[in-house]
C-alpha cells in the first residue's frame, strides 16, 4: 500500500514543483492572442473552457494504453511502477507539455508542420510518415480492443451484442461522425463526462485493491525485490527471460511516455483561450494518466492469489482484456464490473475517434486542403474503409507496430522540443536527456525485435548503452558550442 502512495506523491510533486520549472523554459506568454482567437472557424478552432480542455485531453490520451500496457508490464514486477513514475515526470509529461507549447506557438499546426519549421523538409516528411502511420494504427487498435471487450461482456452473452463484427461496425460509424463534425458537436459536450467517468472508475479499482488484494506489495517486499535476485541488475529479465531493456519501456508507453499524445496536441491547442492553460492541460493530463497506469500496474502485480503465475496464465488465455474483466468483476461485483468494462471500452473509442480526427488534420495541414464538408468526406471515407479491413488482421501484429511507432514518435518530438529550447537559449536538458534515453530504447528495440533486425536479445542493453553514451557526448559538445556562441 505504501508503494502506491509513494508513486502518487512523486507524480504530484513532479507537477507541483518540476512543471513550473519546465514552463519557465518554454516562453509562455499569457498576453498574446491564441490560435483559437485568430483563426476561429467553427470547426476545429473553437473556444473551450480550460477544465473541459483538460478532461478532453486526458480522455484523448488515455485509451487502453495506460490500462493494457501496465498490465503487460506487471510481468516485469515492481520495476514497472518505477518506470511509470520516473518516465512520466521526467519524460512523458515534458513530452506532452512541449507538444502543446509548440502547437499553440505554431497556430495549432500538426507535428509535421512544426518539424518542417524547426528542422527541414526531410524531417517534416519523416514526421508526416510516422505520425500518419501511428495515428492509423492507434485508430485500428482502438476499434479492435473496445469491440473485443464489449462483445465479451457476460451481460451480452447469447445475444447479437456478443458479435464482434457488430461492434466494429458500430464503432466505425461513430468514428465517421466524430471525424467529420465540428469539435463542439460531440467532443466538447460528452468527452468531459467520459473523462470524469474514467477518474471515478480508476478510483474505484484503486480503493478496492488497497482494501483487499492477495499480493499487494508492502514497502519491505518492494525493496526486497531489488535487494535479492535483482540486486545484480536493475534491468534483469522477467521470469520468462524477456529482457527488461528495452521491452518494458516499449510495453508501457502510455502512462510513462507516448508519442501518440503529441498527435492529439493540436486538437486542444486550437481551442485554448490563453497560453497559461498549456501546463495544467497537457502536463496535468499526463500526470493523471500516470496515476491510471500505476493503478493498473498495481492490479496486475497484486490482484492474483497465484502471483506472477496467475497473471501470466490469464494473459496467455485471453490477453489484457480478460485481466481487466477479471479484476473489475472480482473487486467491484457484477454491476461495478459491467460499469468498469464499459468505461474501459469507452475510453479507447474516444481516443480512436480523435486519432482519426488528428489524421485528418495532419493531412489537411500537410497538403493545405480546405476544410469543406466535401473534402472531409473524401479524407474520412477511404481512411475508415481501410481501417475496417485492417481489423481482420492479428491484433498482436498491429500492436507491435503501434508500440514501436509510438516510442519512435515520442523520441522525435523530444528532439523537436530540444531544438525549440536550443533556439530559445534556455535549459534544453529537460528535453534532450529524455530524448537521448528514448533514442537508446528505440534503437535497442528495432535492433533486437522480430519486426526489426532480429538480433540476439542480449545485445539490447549494450546497444542502448552505446547509443546513450554517444548521444550524451554529442549533446555536451553542442551545448559547449552554443555557450561559446552566446
Amino acid at each position: 500500500m505504501l508503494i502506491f502512495f509513494i508513486c502518487l506523491t512523486i507524480l504530484i510533486i513532479g507537477y507541483k514543483f518540476y512543471s513550473p520549472f519546465v514552463e519557465k523554459q518554454a516562453g509562455i506568454d499569457s498576453t498574446i492572442a491564441t490560435p483559437q482567437s485568430r483563426f476561429s472557424e467553427g470547426v476545429d478552432y473553437v473556444p473551450i473552457h480550460p477544465v473541459r480542455a483538460f478532461l478532453i485531453q486526458f480522455l484523448n490520451i488515455a485509451g487502453v494504453g495506460p490500462i493494457f500496457g501496465p498490465i503487460l508490464g506487471a510481468l516485469y514486477g515492481p520495476v514497472a511502477l518505477v518506470w511509470i513514475v520516473i518516465g512520466n515526470v521526467l519524460g512523458g509529461a515534458v513530452h506532452d507539455y512541449f507538444s502543446g507549447v509548440m502547437s499553440i506557438k505554431e497556430d495549432g499546426k500538426s507535428l509535421p508542420e512544426i518539424a518542417g519549421h524547426y528542422y527541414n523538409i526531410v524531417f517534416k516528411g519523416f514526421m508526416l510518415l510516422f505520425t500518419a502511420m501511428l495515428l492509423f494504427f492507434v485508430g485500428v487498435v482502438f476499434i479492435m480492443s473496445p469491440a473485443g471487450l464489449l462483445s465479451n461482456l457476460e451481460a451480452f452473452e447469447d445475444t447479437f451484442l456478443a458479435n464482434n463484427t457488430f461492434w466494429v461496425l458500430v464503432i466505425l460509424a461513430y468514428y465517421f461522425l466524430a471525424t467529420l463534425l465540428p469539435i463542439d458537436k460531440i467532443i466538447t459536450k460528452f468527452y468531459p463526462v467520459f473523462g470524469l467517468l474514467m477518474i471515478v472508475m480508476t478510483s474505484m479499482i484503486a480503493i478496492a485493491l488497497l482494501i483487499d488484494a492477495p499480493h499487494l506489495p508492502i514497502a519491505g517486499d518492494f525493496f526486497a525485490y531489488f535487494e535479492t535476485d535483482h540486486a545484480h541488475d536493475f534491468l534483469a529479465p522477467n521470469p520468462d527471460g524477456l529482457p527488461t531493456w528495452p521491452l518494458l519501456f516499449i510495453t508501457i508507453t502510455c502512462g510513462a511516455i507516448s508519442g501518440f499524445h503529441s498527435t492529439q496536441a493540436p486538437i486542444i491547442a486550437r481551442c485554448l483561450t490563453n497560453e497559461k492553460y498549456v501546463r495544467p492541460v497537457y502536463y496535468g493530463a499526463m500526470v493523471c494518466e500516470g496515476v491510471v497506469a500505476c493503478v493498473w500496474a498495481l492490479a496486475g502485480i497484486a490482484a492474483f492469489p497465484e502471483g506472477y503465475a496467475g497473471l501470466k496464465a490469464m494473459l496467455d488465455t485471453g490477453g489484457p482484456g480478460l485481466v481487466v474483466n477479471h479484476i473489475a468483476n472480482s473487486y467491484l461485483g457484477v454491476f461495478g464490473g459491467i460499469m468498469a468494462i464499459v468505461a474501459v471500452a469507452v475510453f479507447p473509442i474516444t481516443s480512436g475517434d480523435t486519432a482519426f480526427r488528428s489524421l485528418r488534420l495532419t493531412l489537411v495541414d500537410a497538403f493545405n486542403i480546405p476544410q469543406s464538408i466535401r473534402n472531409r468526406l473524401l479524407l474520412a471515407v477511404p481512411i475508415l474503409t481501410i481501417a475496417y479491413f485492417m481489423t481482420k488482421l492479428d491484433f498482436t501484429v498491429i500492436w507491435r507496430y503501434f508500440a514501436f511507432s509510438n516510442m519512435l514518435l515520442s523520441t522525435s518530438v523530444l528532439w523537436l522540443a530540444t531544438k525549440y529550447l536550443f533556439d530559445r537559449g534556455t535549459f534544453h536538458w529537460i528535453a534532450s536527456i529524455p530524448a537521448v534515453i528514448t533514442t537508446g530504447i528505440t534503437v535497442s528495440y528495432i535492433m533486437t525485435a522480430a519486426i526489426g533486425f532480429n538480433l540476439a536479445a542480449d545485445l539490447g542493453k549494450p546497444i542502448g548503452v552505446v547509443v546513450v553514451v554517444i548521444g550524451l557526448s554529442l549533446l555536451v559538445v553542442v551545448h559547449k558550442k552554443r555557450q561559446k556562441a552566446y
